[in-house]
């Protein structure tokens, strides 16, 4: 029997109107999905909250203006990732799909217990 793959969660922060973009390309690349009998896709969850962020005299800033304190709101989402290429795979879709020059995201290995 081959060993189960390893889970990772990505979690990522986005702008409200870049949300189902942002999510259509994160789960075509594989994120989303839950392993077993029930065939989940497209899983995730999404909260909001309030970003912050000063953009650099180099930066072209999506939202905002060089030099000045933004704060926008944000959602967060997180989702499951099945294999490390899936969550490489969804990194990148994420970078792609996303409209801020620096996405902040994170990915998380899970333990399986």
């Amino acid at each position: 029997m081959a060993a189960p793959l390893a889970k990772f969660k990505l979690f990522f922060h986005v702008p409200p109107p870049a949300l189902e973009a942002v999510k259509a390309a994160i789960f075509a690349a594989g994120a989303g999905r839950y392993p077993g009998p029930g065939n989940y896709t497209e899983c995730c969850w999404v909260t909001s909250g309030t970003g912050q962020f000063r953009p650099g005299d180099a930066a072209n800033p999506h939202i905002g203006t060089v030099g000045a304190l933004e704060k926008t709101e944000e959602l967060r989402v997180e989702t499951l990732c099945v294999g490390e290429d899936v969550a490489r795979r969804a990194v990148e879709a994420l970078k792609r799909a996303h409209p801020y020059e620096e996405p902040s995201y994170g990915v998380i290995r899970l333990e399986d217990f």
